[in-house]
């Protein structure tokens, strides 16, 4: 079966040059042409990745994607922007993109990683053993893509599990961000790579008690991330 790609962009041009190369390597692809849109077509074509413009009318990408999230929809998304400015990038990633593309990009680089988000998704059930992995009161259901925190269920965009499960996976070891991207994104990414930090910050928030002083995901300066086993003072917190 074809995979679904939802293209969200108001150029013609840009869509239509997008469509076509996606077409070209098996996709199934539906374009609509402003934010509203995006949820009526969500629920007809039910795409398994969007790739949305942040300029849009009507309801732009930030907030298409703030109220996709807020609604528990975890689709991965792919932002792509025209500005060159590092905050506009930072802000779709904080409401909840898994990545983002600068334009004017590669249509075989978007390819690239549709491609990888895909290949996560897909292999990621069949490699991984059925028992919970444990980091002190996280566990994490790798098969069923779900973790809890002292018991309660936690919601992780699909990219967020997928970097806690790789942070889990090398528990104690000191991964760079480069390190992060290639295992996480599953490409080699060229250009900033605040897109960890961003989802780095995202997850403190969701499993640290205090994500100013973190206990799971210690930063090593200058280097990376390390996912540690909390003191046993946490459990009692």
């Amino acid at each position: 079966m074809k995979k679904k790609i939802l293209v969200v962009d108001d150029e013609p041009s840009i869509s239509m040059l997008i469509e076509f190369n996606l077409k070209l390597v098996g996709f199934e692809v539906h374009c609509v042409y402003d934010g509203e849109a995006v949820f009526q077509a969500i629920q007809h074509f039910r795409p398994d990745v969007i790739v949305l413009d942040l300029m849009l009318p009507k309801m732009d990408g930030i907030q298409v994607c703030r109220k996709l999230r807020e609604q528990n929809n975890l689709v991965p998304i792919i932002m792509l922007t025209a500005m060159q400015d590092l905050s506009d990038k930072i802000a779709g990633l904080d409401n909840g993109a898994d990545d983002y593309m600068t334009k004017p990009f590669s249509p075989q680089e978007l390819i690239s990683r549709i491609q990888a988000i895909l290949r996560r998704l897909q292999t990621l059930p069949s490699t991984v053993e059925n028992a919970p992995l444990t980091v002190g009161q996280i566990e994490i259901q790798a098969d069923q893509r779900e973790v809890t925190l002292r018991g309660q269920t936690i919601e992780l965009t699909p990219k967020e599990f997928d970097l806690l499960l790789f942070l889990c996976k090398h528990r104690g070891k000191v991964l760079s961000r480069q390190q992060l991207l290639h295992g996480v994104w599953d490409y080699h990414f060229l250009g900033d790579t605040r897109i960890v930090d961003v989802h780095i910050s995202h997850l403190r928030d969701k499993i640290e008690h205090n994500a100013r002083n973190p206990e799971y995901i210690v930063t090593i300066r200058n280097v990376g991330y390390k996912l540690t086993e909390p003191a046993m003072k946490e459990s009692l917190a």
